[in-house]
């Protein structure tokens, strides 16, 4: 299927996710994005930033991502250069965080959300606060797609199998999924873009429970 603009209207939630092969967030010992970003995937990344989404972390993703952020300002020694822009380029972008995070909080452009965040990104998608996306968090991400708030599930594969290092499972815990492709798109001859539209299955179909 060729590329089609993804659906950015005001209430739009999507799930965004990068993952190996065998289903893992991230693998020990390995580099960012495994090492196999490439000019394609890159520009697209710089696109999709211009789209303005507000960004959507558990506490823990806060932590980290504010702490590679921080690192990357002040000595991107440890980080390609590519790495460095990005995580220096999220300062400027509007986020939103977990209530289990106390006040005040450093890193710029950030919101604490009261109460519930499962709730809370319900009041933002009733009031059309602007396009959504989650960084990271998979626990995160899980409430939201069981709570039927995401219009689109995102994954760019990386074409790797870190059995022996991998973490973060990703579907752990998941319910069933029925999954729509809307797009689909190959980077720089390797990474694949899938896009779908998520519906959340009662059961397996013809179970009487989908």
């Amino acid at each position: 299927m060729g590329a089609t603009p993804a659906e950015t209207s005001p209430a739009t939630l999507m799930v965004d996710l990068i993952i190996s092969l065998d289903g893992y967030a991230s693998a020990e010992g390995w580099p960012g994005w495994w090492g196999l970003e490439g000019p394609e995937y890159l520009e697209w990344l710089d696109q999709e930033a211009e789209k303005n989404y507000t960004f959507l972390m558990g506490a823990n993703t806060y932590r980290l991502m504010y702490g590679m952020s921080a690192q990357a300002a002040a000595d991107r020694s440890g980080f390609s250069e590519e790495e460095g822009a990005s995580l220096t380029g999220l300062a400027a972008v509007p986020k939103v965080f977990s209530s289990t995070l106390q006040a005040p909080l450093d890193w710029p452009n950030s919101t604490l959300v009261p109460g519930d965040a499962v709730e809370a990104v319900r009041d933002m998608k009733r009031n059309g606060t602007g396009p959504l996306s989650t960084l990271g968090s998979l626990s995160l991400s899980r409430s939201l797609l069981v709570a039927g708030l995401v219009d689109r599930f995102r994954l760019v594969v990386f074409p790797v199998i870190t059995g022996s290092t991998g973490r973060e499972r990703i579907y752990d815990g998941y319910p069933d999924v029925a999954l729509e492709m809307v797009q689909s798109r190959t980077f720089d001859g390797r990474l694949q873009l899938l896009e779908y539209v998520p519906t959340v299955l009662a059961g397996p179909p013809g179970s009487g429970q989908a």
